[in-house]
């Protein structure tokens, strides 16, 4: 579960469910690693991913009060896991993120993307129509999607933080226009954030920026709405909702 993958630039947030239910260690075409064998994995490598750039909402997040988030300035990255029956013991349905800047509750940008409902959190209907307009195999349902997604979590799972480099793709599918390199800007779902294809690359990062940082606080788990200050009602989706 990639609570959130970002820098600066770009973020997302994705679920990868997998067809095992304990730990695993997988050999062969169980790993999907081989030529032809990504979608032969125990595990859903594409994952279902909601990132706001590759949605149409280009000035959504970044650096600068342009944006809507601006990563210039401290926030609090909020994430609400909703299940069938709004209780512990449901199934998971949907998974909902927030921000929390200046004072300020931030809503997650809709999709803004022709075909695609204009939702802004992830569900298994979601899944479907992102996949069907941006393209691919929906390995994320073959694999259980949200309820499978919803289980390993319940199961529990530990929290790991990093800062990280791509030797493979230098981050490409998070924050570079178009990703392929060759891939046609035209085609949505190929802009995932405005970096260079020519960026991100390991050996230049840590030649440019041997002191990268980043700092996490304040970190808390608990009932929707426990975890974070803000109003007691905010608009969302033409009227009022609260958190």
């Amino acid at each position: 579960m990639d609570i959130w993958e970002a820098n600066r630039a770009a973020q997302a947030y994705t679920p990868h469910p997998c067809k095992t239910n304990q730990v695993f260690a997988c050999s062969g075409a169980e790993c999907g690693n081989g030529e032809g064998q990504r979608y032969l994995g125990v595990c859903d490598k594409d994952g279902c991913d909601i990132n706001p750039y590759r949605n149409g909402n280009k000035a959504y997040y970044g650096v600068g009060a342009n944006h809507t988030v601006d990563t210039s300035k401290k926030l609090t990255v909020v994430t609400q896991f909703l299940t069938s029956d709004n209780t512990r013991n449901g199934s998971l349905v949907d998974i909902r993120r927030l921000y929390v800047q200046d004072g300020k509750v931030i809503q997650n940008a809709r999709v803004s993307i022709p075909g695609i409902a204009p939702v802004d959190s992830i569900t298994d209907a979601y899944c479907v129509n992102q996949k069907e307009v941006f393209g691919g195999i929906n390995h994320f349902a073959q694999l259980g999607g949200m309820k499978e997604m919803g289980d390993a979590v319940g199961r529990g799972m530990v929290l790991a933080l990093s800062i990280w480099d791509d030797a493979g793709s230098s981050m490409g599918w998070l924050d570079q226009d178009p990703y392929p390199a060759d891939a046609d800007p035209s085609v949505p779902g190929v802009g995932r954030g405005p970096c260079p294809t020519t960026g991100g690359r390991p050996a230049d990062l840590v030649k440019l920026y041997p002191d990268a940082k980043v700092v996490f606080s304040n970190i808390k788990s608990g009932d929707i709405g426990s975890t974070f200050e803000a109003p007691k009602m905010v608009s969302r989706r033409g009227g009022a909702r609260r958190y």
